[in-house]
């Protein structure tokens, strides 16, 4: 846990003199040192989604994951790709109730073998599968391959966008439909302003974020990767949802049946001194409590991005390789 603290002085331009840093390796260590616990507080689908008063947080993701479906206009048969697939939630919802095979990208092997033992217990170890490997580098996968691809908070890692974008472009088919979920700051971030920074600089780390970039700079990205970008919004900014706002399961009980206590900041709490006494058993390694420690500073730095407005987690884009692509 040490090692992954410092990891944005490695990053940093002094840090890195030697051009020594692999961000992916960081992204790696920091899904192996943190899903378990992201789980219990998240469940299996570890993403943000919009929601909608007197609707909970579980329900929210499954409509949120049918909307995507529905814009990829899958149907049964296809070969899909889900780019940095976790723990697999999303992958196990598309392939049940779409019917086509889903392929899972991720460079944690901690994170791929929870993915293919749940997949397994689904009953759907014959529709998905998980390569372990980074979505920078897929050469174990032959151009054109996917019919259809998605990256729900997962390509905000990438310390190349644009890299990231293009190596997802080359094993999709021509004519092929990529939606894509990507954590941004706001046009109302001001880097001017110290607390905007602060809190940027604390989302940065506590995600393990290289940077993180504007609704403009993913799309130029994308264009600069080939897609023809169809459409791109922002679902935290949707008027309607704003009594329910994204980041309420981290801060309060109130309007959400069945949220888990453990999400707001009291039982961020009271978790964290419940793991460091099971660490002083030995019911969990050395160090957990220190993993949920961060977990609880990111949570707080969500909120305060969340708050004033300059973070989302929620900018969703829908673009296309060409067909002459």
């Amino acid at each position: 846990m040490r090692d992954f603290e410092g990891w944005t002085d490695r990053a940093s331009p002094r840090g890195d003199a030697d051009g020594g840093y692999d961000h992916t390796r960081t992204v790696k260590e920091y899904y192996d040192l943190c899903t378990e616990f992201m789980v219990m507080g998240w469940g299996e689908s570890l993403h943000f989604a919009p929601l909608s008063p007197g609707e909970s947080l579980e329900d929210s993701k499954i409509r949120h994951q049918r909307l995507m479906m529905s814009r990829l206009e899958l149907r049964p048969g296809m070969t899909v790709v889900d780019v940095g697939c976790g723990i697999g939630g999303p992958m196990r919802r598309v392939a049940r109730e779409v019917g086509v095979r889903v392929v899972g990208i991720n460079a944690s092997e901690v994170q791929c073998n929870n993915a293919r033992r749940l997949n397994e217990a689904a009953g759907l170890a014959g529709q998905t599968d998980c390569l372990q490997c980074s979505f920078m580098d897929m050469s174990a996968i032959a151009d054109r391959t996917f019919d259809r691809g998605y990256a729900i908070e997962s390509t905000c890692h990438a310390d190349d966008k644009a890299g990231a974008f293009a190596e997802i472009y080359r094993v999709l088919k021509p004519g092929a439909l990529f939606w894509g979920q990507e954590m941004c700051m706001t046009d109302l971030y001001d880097p001017g302003d110290d607390r905007h920074r602060a809190i940027k600089q604390e989302l940065m780390h506590g995600i393990a974020l290289k940077d993180i970039a504007t609704f403009g700079e993913v799309n130029r990205a994308l264009a600069t990767a080939g897609f023809e970008v169809l459409e791109g919004e922002d679902l935290a900014a949707d008027g309607h949802r704003q009594d329910t706002p994204w980041y309420q399961p981290m801060e309060t009980l109130r309007g959400l049946p069945g949220s888990a206590f453990r999400r707001i900041p009291m039982g961020r709490k009271a978790l964290r001194w419940g793991v460091r006494l099971a660490e002083f058993f030995g019911a969990f390694p050395r160090g957990s409590a220190e993993v949920v420690a961060l977990l609880d500073r990111t949570a707080d730095a969500y909120v305060a991005g969340g708050k004033t407005g300059i973070f989302t987690p929620l900018y969703c884009f829908v673009a296309r390789r060409p067909l002459s692509g």
